[in-house]
């Protein structure tokens, strides 16, 4: 497939004006013209509600609806369109795991092990399922330079842990699991993998069925799609032993006072009206990326994130984070300075970063730091961007000496 130019890319997104830099994508994507044209279009022209409906134009949105299920299966090498839930976020995907999976699957003594640079929506669903359960939880410790450490995980791992949950990409050090090494050694002992994939999505290639996971989650805004929508994907198998988590409309088989049968997977976990206009959007999204093409966006990132770590290195008193080769984020402090501080100054100067503990206190705790400051690249990033972000650095640190 043909491949365009980054500075076509930028032309694509009518929310970023000339002369503003956004590096906040780990936070959520700024969305192409076509996905807002096809969410415009779902809610001005064709919109009505799916799997209910038997006049025609609900017909043909179920069949939209149904086909972005079908394109989301073949963006991530899913062997069914069936082992697709939509959900209304990544978070809800692994709570879902949680209160389905884990309440059916997972005893007192069991154990969960995590790694040390989890986001909280995968370390605070596994907390509150040991509150219900009593499951033990196990922290994975990092590398030197920010990974998650494969070599202890192995040597953590026993035939109690009967899950094993990790981030793909971390949302702060961008480094990048190797998940298919992290599936065989949870399957050794018995247990699960359920991959956070929120940031790897966007920017790497995914196949499920490579890596060998058994549940993987997702969001659509990081994917340059709508908010309020995400991916859980899982083994039928798994699916098939998972009781309902919400109860409602359109998950059911039969419903009498007396007792209720529930749908298969994956409608057994769609309760409700879905996001129909969502969905849609998500299909549009999934087809701009891949008209891009993946390889395409990871070497884009690759040489913006080397970019913006050779300029950061040379300014006096900036600490970087995480690996030499992080996956389209770069997280930095300077000495004296707070992040919140850092973010103001930026964005006086048209630069927006993210500056927090991007919900991941413990790894904040662990790098000796209430917070970092955050830049993180999308497809519609340039040099000039990266520029304008040392630029604005430079200048954060002769205002505070």
């Amino acid at each position: 497939m043909t491949q365009t130019r980054p500075l076509d890319w930028l032309a694509d997104f009518p929310a970023i004006p000339e002369g503003w830099a956004y590096l906040d994508t780990a936070a959520t994507a700024q969305k192409p013209q076509v996905v807002i044209d096809a969410i415009a279009r779902a809610y001005g022209e064709t919109y009505a509600t799916v799997h209910r409906g038997v006049y025609q134009r609900s017909a043909d949105m179920t069949v939209a609806f149904e086909a972005s299920r079908q394109r989301v299966a073949r963006f991530i090498g899913a062997g069914s369109a069936d082992e697709i839930v939509f959900v209304r976020g990544a978070t809800e995907g692994i709570n879902l795991v949680a209160n389905s999976w884990g309440n059916t699957h997972l005893k007192a003594g069991d154990r969960i092990l995590l790694s040390m640079l989890e986001h909280h929506s995968n370390i605070v669903p596994w907390q509150l399922l040991r509150d219900r359960v009593g499951v033990e939880i196990d922290v994975a410790p990092l590398t030197a330079d920010g990974r998650i450490d494969l070599d202890a995980v192995e040597a953590m791992l026993t035939p109690a842990h009967k899950l094993v949950a990790l981030a793909h990409v971390s949302n702060v050090l961008g480094s990048v699991l190797d998940v298919r090494r992290a599936a065989e050694l949870a399957h050794a002992v018995g247990a699960r993998l359920l991959v956070d994939g929120c940031q790897a999505v966007p920017r790497l290639g995914v196949d499920v069925a490579a890596l060998g996971c058994d549940f993987y989650v997702f969001s659509g805004h990081k994917l340059y799609g709508p908010t309020g929508l995400g991916v859980l994907w899982a083994r039928p198998e798994l699916l098939e032993s998972m009781p309902p988590w919400h109860g409602g409309g359109s998950m059911i088989d039969k419903v009498s006072f007396e007792r209720t049968t529930y749908a298969p997977p994956p409608a057994r976990f769609e309760a409700g009206t879905p996001h129909v206009v969502g969905v849609v959007g998500l299909h549009a999204a999934i087809d701009y990326v891949d008209a891009i093409g993946l390889d395409a966006i990871h070497a884009h990132e690759t040489a913006l994130v080397r970019a913006a770590r050779d300029a950061l290195s040379g300014i006096n008193s900036v600490r970087l984070f995480g690996p030499e080769d992080s996956a389209g984020i770069v997280s930095f402090a300077i000495e004296g300075v707070h992040p919140h501080d850092i973010g103001t100054i930026l964005d006086e100067a048209h630069v927006a970063i993210r500056a927090g503990h991007h919900c991941a206190q413990p790894l904040m705790e662990h790098l000796g730091v209430p917070a970092t400051a955050r830049a993180s690249f999308g497809v519609y990033n340039s040099q000039a961007d990266v520029d304008a972000l040392a630029k604005g650095i430079e200048r954060v640190t002769r205002i505070f000496g």
